[in-house]
């Protein structure tokens, strides 16, 4: 079965600095990194498309995102970041689509989870500019931690016509073992039929060397909550580096989805990604 990375990231140090990488523990992804270092790691992993996700509130990240994947055939689709709060995003995400690349283009994301105010995804200018994404034909990532949930069901509910994603499961605290608030919200989340759920970046919420069994209860809730046409796999990669290595990833993910059919297992892997995103273009 070919698999969608529904989610990873680049970036280049040496073009500008990502001021979230600080301290000892985030050492080993203190570098730069490419699609070149990305590739061997997805062809031996069944990997044959990828989509690419922003790493910072800069204008600037996207166009170079954007032409990155003009040149790669292996990224299939750029989520991207634009100010949501400007008048101007309309206009900006139809200059980002003119750009080398620009049909690349499927979303938005923002650091919501760094936002200090908890109302942020209320906000009418936020709801203004997620109208214009969701006009503009794409979807939004939402970066959140469990307290934003609740947040992030009103705003899929005042853009119903929005595709919302839910990167990461939401955070739940995996290294604690500990499935509430997080799982209520995450259900209630799931409620709105405008939302899927990315089954990633949870090896970075867990404690060191926990085995899949302690991820799995975290796996069953999202995948109960939003069924496998509504869940899709992503590496986060190289961010996943902090805790497991992109094939350790892949078969952690593989081994949460085995008591699924095998079409259910293909749409985590494959179609929900697709539809989602890339609209039978991957």
């Amino acid at each position: 079965m070919k698999i969608i990375d529904a989610h990873h990231h680049v970036w280049d140090l040496g073009v500008r600095d990502q001021d979230w990488i600080t301290g000892d523990e985030m050492a080993a992804i203190r570098r730069s990194f490419g699609i070149d270092d990305l590739r061997p790691l997805a062809a031996a992993t069944g990997v044959t498309a990828t989509i690419m996700v922003q790493t910072v509130t800069v204008a600037e990240e996207t166009p170079e995102m954007l032409a990155l994947a003009a040149a790669d055939p292996l990224v299939a689709g750029v989520v991207g970041w634009t100010d949501l709060e400007s008048p101007r995003v309309a206009a900006t995400l139809a200059e980002l689509k003119a750009l080398p690349g620009g049909e690349k283009l499927v979303g938005i994301r923002h650091q919501v989870q760094s936002e200090p105010d908890p109302d942020w995804l209320r906000r009418p200018e936020v709801l203004r500019g997620l109208r214009a994404v969701a006009e503009a034909g794409l979807v939004y990532d939402l970066i959140v931690r469990p307290h934003q949930l609740e947040a992030a069901s009103d705003a899929a509910a005042a853009v119903p016509g929005m595709t919302f994603v839910l990167d990461h499961g939401g955070k739940p605290a995996v290294a604690s073992g500990a499935l509430e608030p997080w799982a209520s919200a995450l259900r209630a989340l799931a409620g709105w039929p405008n939302v899927v759920c990315k089954l990633s970046g949870l090896v970075t919420e867990a404690a060191a060397g926990m085995p899949a069994s302690g991820f799995a209860p975290y796996a069953d809730v999202i995948l109960n909550a939003f069924g496998p046409d509504r869940v899709m796999f992503g590496s986060d990669w190289p961010v996943c580096l902090l805790a497991a290595g992109y094939a350790e990833v892949v078969d952690l993910a593989s081994a949460l989805v085995a008591d699924l059919s095998d079409a259910d297992r293909t749409a985590v892997f494959v179609t929900t990604a697709t539809r989602v995103y890339l609209d039978g273009k991957a």
